[in-house]
């Protein structure tokens, strides 16, 4: 998600492969796909929310998170999306908008609250609790996501959208954030399809149904979703990292926190600080 010796930091500590998110593949030239390999979105999403930031070792570098909003004033992301010793929020956020740098509703950040069990996995390990919430400093007109009242089995079909980098790169200088909108097909996998130990029911194991795909750098913290019975999209999962430790984001699964499993503790923050 950022570049240099702040990106390389976070890369390290924070087993980041969404930053956002989690996984991608290496794109030819021209190519416009991004959460890599993904496609243009091709509907409104908008919930859809894009969170400039700046690496802590590098102000110049400047890179982005996702995010989902969740009620009028709020948009739920991931934690080490806000962690102040890895980023800097460049102080506003963009609400349901296909482009990264124009359209939809610009607000200002008003308070940021991470859930109190998170932890950064270091590179050692996945993230946990590795949720945030940010107010706004006003309301939006833009409608909400629901969240799901469970995740379901593994072999759901599930979508995730980013702005996250279309290069499949550790080298930071070769990051490239798209400025449409990307969304990829997914599923939901089996715990034993992520590394021992990182998939559990608050980490949602995820798999792209497109060879060679998943979030990647700068899509930390955007949504995971789902069909509801009624046909519209659903909130599952919050982009956190790699779904399999030391490999690029092509090679392996991502990991998602279960939005539903922290549900209670979001609407209990949402009105403990509306």
């Amino acid at each position: 998600m950022f570049s240099s010796k702040s990106a390389r930091r976070i890369m390290m500590r924070a087993t980041t492969a969404v930053l956002a998110a989690a996984a991608c593949v290496t794109v030819t030239a021209g190519t416009a796909g991004a959460v890599v390999n993904g496609d243009d979105s091709t509907q409104r999403y908008p919930f859809m929310v894009s969170i400039p930031v700046t690496g802590v070792d590098d102000p110049a570098f400047k890179g982005v998170c996702g995010g989902s909003l969740v009620g009028s004033q709020w948009v739920l992301t991931a934690a080490h999306c806000v962690d102040p010793e890895l980023v800097t929020l460049n102080g506003t956020v963009r609400v349901g908008s296909e482009w990264r740098k124009s359209g939809g509703s610009v607000r200002s950040v008003a308070k940021t609250v991470s859930h109190p069990h998170y932890r950064n996995g270091e590179g050692t390990g996945p993230n946990r609790a590795d949720v945030a919430l940010i107010r706004l400093d006003r309301p939006v007109v833009e409608k909400p996501v629901r969240i799901a009242g469970e995740p379901g089995r593994p072999g759901t079909p599930t979508r995730v959208l980013g702005f996250g980098t279309v290069n499949d790169t550790s080298d930071t200088a070769g990051w490239v954030f798209p400025d449409r909108l990307q969304e990829l097909d997914t599923r939901r996998g089996a715990a034993f399809e992520c590394a021992p130990g990182y998939a559990d029911r608050t980490r949602l194991c995820t798999i792209s149904r497109v060879p060679g795909a998943m979030a990647c750098n700068g899509d930390s913290g955007g949504p995971q979703i789902r069909r509801d019975r009624k046909g519209g999209w659903e909130l599952i999962g919050v982009t956190s990292g790699p779904g399999v430790p030391g490999v690029r984001c092509s090679e392996g699964p991502g990991l998602y926190t279960s939005a539903p499993v922290y549900a209670g503790w979001i609407h209990e923050m949402m009105g403990r600080n509306g």
